[in-house]
């Protein structure tokens, strides 16, 4: 069962709480529809905390009421920190217990995910120090002087640091959430979700263009600084003896070690940086797939049309066609 804890707080966006759950809602049904589980079965253990446990004030003016308070949670698999209305200082003062709230249970292997100016709270448990981090693009400024330590990365979405995860928008946090269904459910699931209940996504978690893995599980400094290089050229033409070579490694030495680091060969890495990249223009742009296959590094159609039905289990038509359907149908 998975276990996820939405922090409320006075005046913050009731969408932080609202998006993500259906989200994950959806993906629970999904999963017992696909009879992946037994129809009695738990998938979800969702709950609604505030600091004191007391009921609170949307800037919409929606109530919400905590289901208890944060000493009441005890086990947590993913913590979601809301975004604050404009300045989200005087809820860090209202509020002061939460920066050690967060602290136990990243301690203990939770999740933590900041949503937008939520990303406070993490800065101010010290948990993002020396970290990549983002957050709303109106407090970059503030942001940055206030918690000097933190590795603002002002040109990206989301952000990951082992199991500390910002978003920029309540938009990133419904990709991030995706992620989420995939990692806690399944793949088939996730873009299910993604293709026909949030069909408006535009920007996959993987993709360069909205996340950098800054801070990596492994500790192959050389592989990182390549991981970096490569999804900021994914979309020119790359040879891995190329890439080998600027990092002073033979194209042998450099494969066995991304492989050993990551798991997966460079050029497997590679082709899931160009196929989220894919995703993201077939569900954003007006750009013909021919355009968007060199925009993404390949010269060859039918050679991205393989690689693509491979990667997502569609064609590239197929998978614009379902994004851009509609819901209803009058």
């Amino acid at each position: 069962m998975l276990k996820v804890v939405f922090l409320i707080c006075e005046n913050m966006l009731s969408t932080s709480v609202t998006l993500p759950l259906e989200q994950l809602q959806t993906a629970a049904s999904l999963a017992v529809a696909q009879k992946l589980y037994g129809r009695r079965q738990r998938l979800l253990d969702v709950r609604l905390v505030s600091q004191d446990g007391e009921a609170v004030t949307c800037h919409s003016g929606l109530p919400l009421q905590a289901q208890g308070s944060i000493a009441d949670i005890h086990d947590a698999d993913i913590i979601y920190l809301p975004a604050l209305w404009r300045n989200p200082l005087p809820q860090l003062r209202q509020n002061a217990e939460v920066p050690g709230w967060l602290t136990t249970h990243h301690q203990d292997g939770a999740i933590l995910a900041g949503v937008s100016t939520g990303c406070y709270f993490l800065a101010e448990a010290g948990l993002l120090n020396y970290k990549p981090a983002t957050t709303h693009w109106h407090y970059f400024e503030d942001f940055a002087k206030r918690y000097p330590l933190v590795n603002l990365k002002r040109k990206y979405f989301i952000t990951k640091a082992g199991n500390i995860y910002c978003t920029g928008s309540v938009n990133s946090l419904a990709d991030l959430t995706i992620h989420f269904i995939q990692r806690y459910f399944s793949r088939e699931i996730a873009n299910h979700v993604e293709r026909h209940f949030f069909h408006e996504i535009r920007l996959a978690f993987g993709g360069s263009r909205s996340f950098i893995e800054m801070e990596s599980t492994h500790p192959d400094e050389d592989i990182v600084r390549a991981q970096v290089w490569m999804q900021d050229h994914f979309d020119s033409e790359l040879t891995m003896p190329g890439i080998a070579a600027r990092y002073d490694m033979s194209t042998r030495t450099f494969s066995r070690r991304f492989r050993a680091a990551t798991g997966k060969s460079p050029l497997e890495y590679l082709q899931n940086i160009r196929m989220e990249n894919a995703k993201e223009l077939l569900q954003t742009s007006n750009l013909n797939i021919a355009e968007i296959m060199h925009q993404v590094g390949y010269n060859d159609a039918r050679h991205f049309n393989a690689l693509f039905k491979k990667a997502i289990g569609v064609t590239p038509g197929q998978y614009r066609t379902t994004v851009r359907a509609k819901m209803f149908s009058v």
